[in-house]
């Protein structure tokens, strides 16, 4: 037996009894989800959400081990795989820790994470091809020009993948790209962004913001020529989102300081402007790393993640490996606790949108919910053209788990229309907001200016995330000092 199946039986074969009482309440119409989803995609929720709950703790490296097994490259898609070296000297790097300091409010620690190669795939749609027809046997330039010669539209998505900061990778989402591929016509440049809690905040904030500056002004060794920012599109889902939305602050925020000219900055040993993209378009985006808002324990029943205070019992109770606990000990995988309100940690902290790009937002009925509403009413009150499509009764993600459902395939054209259009047809792209019904896919017209709840003013938001930031430092010096008593109780014994 290999050993993708043992794992997954190890899974299963404990929740037997689970899975066939869940069966019978969906065949019976006894579940919420009965008259929403189709049986395999309450299997596939409620399955996910009892491991991410119940499952036996796990050292973080086991967990990034089973996340990011390559699948391999088959079938209809182009991959070519890229290193990019880092750039000759250190302005850009430096440019991002002064905008972390131009955004703060109060100290906050982090790292100055060191430069270092940037590496991605690029990924376009390969027609023609068998479901299993193999990868060629080329090198990784030609298997880009390949795919060159099929794409038919500029546009370009910067792709950064979902994954809570510190799982996944590009090779997980290559089915993705390469439909966004042929949805687009364009291609799709995934970047492999430094993980947590090896590499914590802003690692991940500077690998997206060299992409950006690689994708317009190539290094040496790419395989790509120079592409123009009105054809990129940044992309992402979950944390990815939240780096997207990120990478967006950190443009817009240098335009704000530079309103009459477009800012520039020395890469690879040329004064280069930063131009605005295209756009910006995320799925189920984590724009509140304090977890605070009333949709993360109001939608509970729809989602699989685990609620706060159950993910904080997890954290404290992961097995210490080579990786975590970090040393010296912090508050979260992704960053310092006193960093967690800071705008480029959590977007819903950010309080300018000012010459922000066309925004797109894909969404559930999640937890994160609220949070993305709050970014997006903001974005268009300040006078940015926001596009919003709100699917009810989907959870976190929902078109990269249940693709057998309907709204899947509408969610997935929908994000990739909204690319290929702000790049192609940008004086068409204009602001609207959608709700789409779980099963018939009806959709009722949504004010973009008024999304989230009444009560989240921008007040009770700030208010909710400090709460929200207190409990997770509460939580923390309460695990540390139990640790401390167990070590000491250990050492008396000794």
């Amino acid at each position: 037996m290999d050993g993708p199946t043992a794992a997954i039986l190890k899974l299963l074969v404990p929740r037997i009894p689970f899975i066939f009482k869940t069966i019978a309440a969906h065949s019976l119409w006894m579940s919420d989800t009965s008259s929403l989803w189709n049986l395999r995609s309450e299997l596939t929720i409620k399955i996910l959400r009892d491991i991410l709950l119940n499952g036996p703790p796990t050292t973080i490296t086991k967990q990034q081990k089973g996340a990011m097994k390559d699948p391999g490259i088959k079938g209809n898609m182009w991959v070519s795989k890229v290193t990019m070296p880092a750039p000759l000297e250190d302005d850009a790097r430096q440019l991002l820790f002064q905008i972390i300091e131009e955004l703060k409010e109060g100290e906050i620690t982090y790292k100055q994470p060191p430069p270092q190669p940037l590496e991605a795939e690029w990924t376009g749609y390969r027609a023609n091809a068998k479901p299993n027809a193999p990868e060629l046997p080329i090198s990784e330039a030609e298997k880009y020009d390949r795919m060159m010669e099929e794409t038919t539209s500029p546009t370009t998505l910067l792709y950064l993948h979902g994954g809570a900061h510190y799982l996944m990778d590009p090779c997980l989402y290559r089915d993705f790209a390469s439909r966004m591929g042929k949805s687009t016509g364009g291609r799709v440049f995934n970047v492999r962004y430094r993980l947590a809690p090896q590499n914590p905040f802003p690692a991940a904030v500077l690998d997206a913001l060299m992409a950006y500056l690689a994708l317009l002004y190539p290094p040496p060794g790419s395989h790509h020529k120079p592409v123009r920012a009105q054809d990129i599109v940044f992309a992402g889902d979950s944390a990815g989102g939240n780096l997207a939305v990120v990478l967006l602050i950190v443009v817009t925020h240098l335009h704000q300081n530079s309103p009459s000219t477009c800012p520039t900055v020395v890469f690879n040993g040329q004064t280069v402007d930063v131009p605005l993209p295209a756009g910006c378009a995320v799925r189920s985006p984590w724009l509140d790393m304090s977890r605070s808002m009333p949709s993360i324990m109001g939608n509970l029943a729809i989602d699989y993640l685990p609620p706060p205070d159950k993910e904080r019992s997890q954290t404290e109770a992961t097995p210490p490996c080579s990786v975590w606990p970090a040393d010296p000990p912090r508050v979260t995988l992704y960053c310092e606790g006193n960093a967690l309100l800071h705008p480029l940690t959590s977007p819903l902290a950010q309080k300018s949108w000012a010459h922000a790009p066309p925004m797109y937002f894909s969404l559930g009925e999640e937890m994160m919910l609220d949070e993305a509403l709050v970014v997006a009413q903001r974005a268009a009150r300040q006078g940015a053209v926001v596009d919003v499509d709100f699917f009810a009764k989907m959870p976190h993600v929902f078109s990269m788990l249940l693709d057998s459902l309907p709204a899947s395939d509408v969610c997935l054209d929908k994000y990739a229309a909204f690319c290929k259009n702000v790049v192609e047809r940008p004086a068409e792209v204009v602001s609207k907001a959608r709700s789409i019904a779980p099963k018939t896919l009806a959709e009722t017209e949504m004010d973009v200016k008024a999304l989230a709840p009444a009560e989240l003013t921008d007040e009770k938001v700030r208010e909710l995330m400090l709460g929200g930031q207190k409990y997770q430092f509460e939580r923390f010096e309460e695990e540390t000092k139990k640790k401390e008593m167990m070590k000491n109780k250990g050492g008396a014994k000794l």
